[in-house]
């Protein structure tokens, strides 16, 4: 990842006859938009994001990113939208081939799990001793220096054999401790915590929800008071993933009231400091996730990590990007397994004399099912090679998150349950013993429709910075708190900053954009292609135009919001889906693309599928069942339980 600690601020506008420079959510407050509380909060919150977006080089910063240029940009950049395979270095390769091996051999000797039904310890420690903790942790700290584009496809080959194991992965080196030291932490604290986490002697995870702090991280609670050479730690959070007594964890705290990050190396067992708070909860039922209570919870003063801009809240949200594309490669593995079960269970089941695998329906299904991987696939070799390229990745991670779990939710219900039919919910099968897990992730590094409104004010920043905030400041100058362009001394008021909003709609209006400059491409995923791009360079003028209608008040139109950030998205998949398939030489990957952007483009458009769509998707489900899916190839199926014959 490339990191630029050097300030640029080449995308501010300063007028010299404005007022200072202020947040939106301050403007909102003197011109009536919020309440002080909410103002203060979501101003904090902002800052975070600029302070996190001032890490990165301007060129990769979220206004030149690949999905804002697409909207805002007079011509679509498709070259950002290209990505090629990786190939690993080869220790990294037998890295990970050695620690496939580990979890396969444990899952057929039936040790995968203990009598709890956790990972145990064992295979922990087995998978320490072939490098997988290290993937992440540079070299010099006895790491392997993964290229992230070459770590995340790996965890869904990981979550083809376990997907418990392959989120551990994820929570350990892209949410943990692994990557705020890695980013954040200085040369002492880099040799101090990265080789034991790397080895996995001091597996980790990173402590940020509160009872009342999930969402909105301002609601913080738990407090570190400096005391001497240590920090005295006082709160409790809640639904920490991969925390056990014994581990190190990042945990996120107000100091002096303002947010930071220690670094904290849990005792090996609960004392009067330090216990955790245990309860039922039915996802990650193979990991632990617990709360934690601090109590005088002592911390070394130079376990605190300082970022050179902002503060804890900077080093909370670094992370989260990567832990979104790996829950996109999780889901795009959980899906193989979904199809190598259903599979020879429509092979085997026969009714009214046929196999349920000619039966349309389930073909269907299966096709339907191709499409979600291909795409998974296609996001997370796209984002994981921007992140790689240096850049931030914001909005085209939260796609990833949003898209993996929202289809993963659809595969499980929609398309394996259903196909399996009552056997799904019998003890033992995949789907009834793991629904929650499906589930899960929809909520997992931030809730999808929160998620999915935080992209879009990342969309409409800086055209409302440029444009919008300039006139909301000459209104607040002027004392007009409802403009009318009829009155002459409104129009007098709002002359200068009105002028560039003015030449910046006239060029969208008349100005016409040029055709994408596509690679060579089937007629089909050409035609995807190009909707896509032209969809996405036609949206200027309607966000604009919501924006205009809600002005200050937009924060509160959350379903205006997101429907609209929802068809952003679905244009970015269906351009990023087709152009992936296009680069790969596979017929099935090519079919299962076409079929994922038909159905994207019918949900956008409200159109009924046609015949020629249900032959397409039914030839592809056929494909599927007689071997076309080479990268389920490898993957072990369930065992298909209680047959309906006697036997």
């Amino acid at each position: 990842m490339t990191l630029d600690n050097s300030r640029t601020d080449n995308n501010t506008t300063t007028h010299a006859d404005e007022l200072p420079q202020e947040s939106f959510a301050e403007t909102a407050l003197k011109l009536g938009g919020k309440s002080e509380d909410e103002a203060r909060r979501t101003g904090a919150i902002d800052s975070a994001d600029d302070n996190v977006e001032q890490l990165f080089k301007a060129q990769y910063q979220t206004v030149n990113s690949p999905a804002h240029r697409a909207v805002w940009d007079r011509g679509l950049p498709v070259e950002l939208f290209q990505s090629t395979p990786s190939e690993a270095r080869a220790e990294v390769r037998k890295v990970m081939d050695d620690s496939v091996d580990v979890v396969t051999r444990h899952r057929d000797a039936g040790t995968l799990l203990d009598e709890n039904k956790k990972i145990p310890n064992t295979v922990l420690e087995d998978l320490g001793g072939v490098g997988y903790w290290g993937l992440l942790v540079d070299q010099n700290y006895g790491g392997s220096g993964a290229a992230f584009r070459n770590f995340a496809p790996f965890l869904t080959r990981m979550a083809t054999v376990d997907p418990t194991i392959a989120g551990l992965a994820s929570v350990h080196g892209c949410i943990g401790a692994v990557d705020p030291v890695s980013s954040f932490g200085n040369e002492e604290q880099k040799q101090r915590f990265l080789p034991k986490l790397a080895s996995g002697e001091r597996l980790s995870a990173f402590a940020l929800t509160e009872p009342c702090a999930g969402s909105d991280l301002t609601a913080l609670q738990t407090r570190a008071e400096l005391k001497g050479d240590h920090y005295l730690v006082n709160g409790e959070k809640l639904f920490i993933t991969n925390v056990v007594p014994g581990r190190t964890i990042g945990l996120v705290c107000l100091i002096d009231d303002t947010p930071a990050v220690l670094v904290c190396d849990l005792p090996s067992e609960e004392n009067d400091q330090f216990q955790l708070r245990k309860y039922g909860l039915w996802a990650l039922k193979h990991t632990y996730n617990q709360g934690i209570i601090f109590k005088d919870f002592k911390v070394p003063a130079e376990n605190l990590l300082e970022p050179k801009r902002g503060n804890g809240l900077t080093i909370a949200y670094h992370g989260l990007n990567l832990g979104r594309v790996a829950l996109c490669a999780n889901s795009a593995g959980t899906m193989r397994l979904m199809m190598a079960s259903m599979l020879p269970w429509a092979e085997y089941r026969v009714t009214y004399g046929e196999t349920i695998a000619k039966r349309e329906l389930v073909q269907r299904r299966l096709g339907r099912l191709a499409g979600l991987i291909v795409a998974c696939d296609g996001l997370v070799e796209w984002c994981s090679q921007l992140i790689d390229e240096g850049y931030r990745g914001e909005m085209e991670c939260i796609i990833a998150k949003i898209f993996g779990s929202e289809v993963q939710k659809e595969a499980a219900i929609e398309l394996y349950m259903k196909t399996h039919g009552g056997r799904s919910f019998l003890h033992g099968h995949m789907f009834g013993d793991n629904v929650h897990e499906y589930l899960a992730p929809c909520i997992y590094e931030g809730e999808g429709e929160m998620l999915g409104m935080a992209f879009f004010k990342s969309l409409v920043k800086h055209h409302g910075t440029t444009y919008f905030e300039p006139i909301g400041r000459a209104l607040q100058a002027a004392g007009i708190k409802k403009p009318n362009p009829a009155n002459p001394a409104h129009a007098w008021a709002l002359r200068k900053v009105l002028m560039p909003y003015g030449k910046w709609f006239l060029g969208e209006k008349i100005g016409g954009k040029p055709k994408p400059a596509l690679p060579n491409m089937s007629p089909r995923l050409k035609e995807h292609a190009e909707f896509a791009a032209n969809e996405l360079q036609r949206s200027p003028l309607e966000i604009s135009g919501v924006m205009q209608k809600h002005q200050l008040k937009l924060a509160d139109r959350q379903c205006r919001m997101s429907e609209l950030s929802a068809r952003i998205q679905n244009y970015v998949i269906i351009l990023c889906t087709s152009l992936y398939a296009a680069r790969r030489d596979d017929e099935i990957i090519h079919a299962a693309a076409d079929i994922l952007c038909q159905d994207l483009r019918r949900q956008l458009s409200g159109r009924r599928p046609s015949d020629r769509y249900f032959r397409a998707v039914t030839k592809l489900g056929q494909q599927l069942v007689d071997g076309g899916h080479k990268s389920i190839a490898d993957v072990q199926s369930d065992e298909i339980l209680m047959r309906y014959d006697a036997e």
